[in-house]
């Protein structure tokens, strides 16, 4: 069975969980320059290898990561602070739904299939972009990494949607943008959708062939012919 389109999907699949940044929202264009900024304050330059050695992690494991790599002079909850305050504006105003996402919402909460949250995330961050793109109306449970014991390529951030959201992992189906988040939903035994994002292009090939499909955007779901 074809599961990847939305007429299958609306028929076969009982819950949809979506990872936040980079898959239902275009948000990791700021990411980058934050860190530029944050490191530039103790006199550090961003390395290149960092986004894919953060890849995946939670808030906290993140903030953990900062701590061993650089000497900065803060606590891991003091960073997690300034992140939040440096993001917080650009998530409440600047932030917004990838290209056919807001249909695909729509569609999936007319067939009755729950929709979830999964994210590495912020509550905080998580929170202003659910209230200013009202997210609220689709989407019923939001799990950060920080509320379970290991982060992506882990399965628990998914694994404790799915119990939220009273669904069996079986019959979830995962939107992932990274290959860490594609590998954490097929350990969770979850069918997994790569959602295309410039910020991983540099990725994309194994993006391919980690997921059961590949999207460049939600529209997509709605021609078969693409997938």
């Amino acid at each position: 069975m074809n599961i990847f389109d939305i007429n299958t999907i609306c028929r076969h699949v009982k819950a949809v969980i979506f990872d936040l940044d980079g898959t239902l929202v275009d948000s990791m264009w700021m990411w980058k320059q934050i860190d530029i900024d944050f490191l530039g304050r103790f006199g550090y330059d961003c390395p290149d290898d960092m986004q894919d050695e953060i890849e995946g992690m939670s808030f906290s494991e993140t903030a953990e990561y900062f701590k061993n790599r650089f000497d900065i002079p803060m606590t891991t909850e003091e960073m997690k602070i300034c992140w939040n305050q440096m993001a917080f504006e650009k998530y409440s105003h600047d932030v917004f739904l990838k290209p056919g996402a807001q249909r695909f919402l729509e569609d999936i909460k007319s067939a009755g299939i729950v929709a979830g949250i999964a994210t590495s995330n912020s509550a905080e961050l998580v929170g202003a972009v659910y209230d200013a793109l009202s997210l609220k109306d689709y989407i019923g449970v939001i799990t950060t990494g920080c509320e379970v014991a290991k982060g992506k390529p882990a399965p628990d951030v998914f694994l404790e949607t799915a119990r939220r959201l009273k669904v069996d992992p079986a019959d979830c189906l995962v939107f992932e943008d990274v290959p860490s988040g594609i590998q954490a939903a097929r350990n969770a035994g979850m069918a997994v959708i790569a959602v295309d994002d410039e910020n991983s292009k540099h990725l994309r090939d194994q993006k391919q062939e980690m997921a059961d499909a590949f999207i460049t955007d939600y529209e997509d779901l709605y021609h078969v012919s693409t997938l």
